[in-house]
């Protein structure tokens, strides 16, 4: 079995205890069983989701949009993600600007 507790999970996956207990309380990830010792579990699924709403995190989207993607059907994932490839695409765009202003400014000191 490769369940794991909550501080496996933050060795292997780098996802806070904090972060999976908010998980929990929007109802996006379960405990699966626990162990002898008490300790919540989370089997391989609950892993592989938690590791997919970190992903969901990191590319910009909010709990509830990922409450509402993380079971919806294919097409409208794709579609959620390619509307957030251009938003971070726009941002890059912004940030990379940025960047060639603080070049100027540090060639004028």
């Amino acid at each position: 079995m490769n369940s794991k507790t909550l501080r496996e999970l933050h060795d292997a996956l780098g996802v806070s205890r904090r972060a999976v207990q908010g998980y929990e309380k929007a109802g996006l990830v379960s405990t699966t069983s626990k162990n002898k010792y008490g300790h919540l579990l989370y089997d391989q699924a609950a892993q592989d989701r938690i590791q997919r709403i970190k992903l969901y995190q990191q590319l910009g989207f909010r709990l509830a949009e990922i409450k509402y993607l993380i079971d919806a059907p294919a097409p409208v994932v794709k579609e959620a993600l390619e509307q957030q490839i251009l938003v971070l695409r726009e941002y890059q765009v912004h940030m990379d600007d940025l960047i060639q202003k603080a070049y100027e400014l540090i060639h004028t000191l």
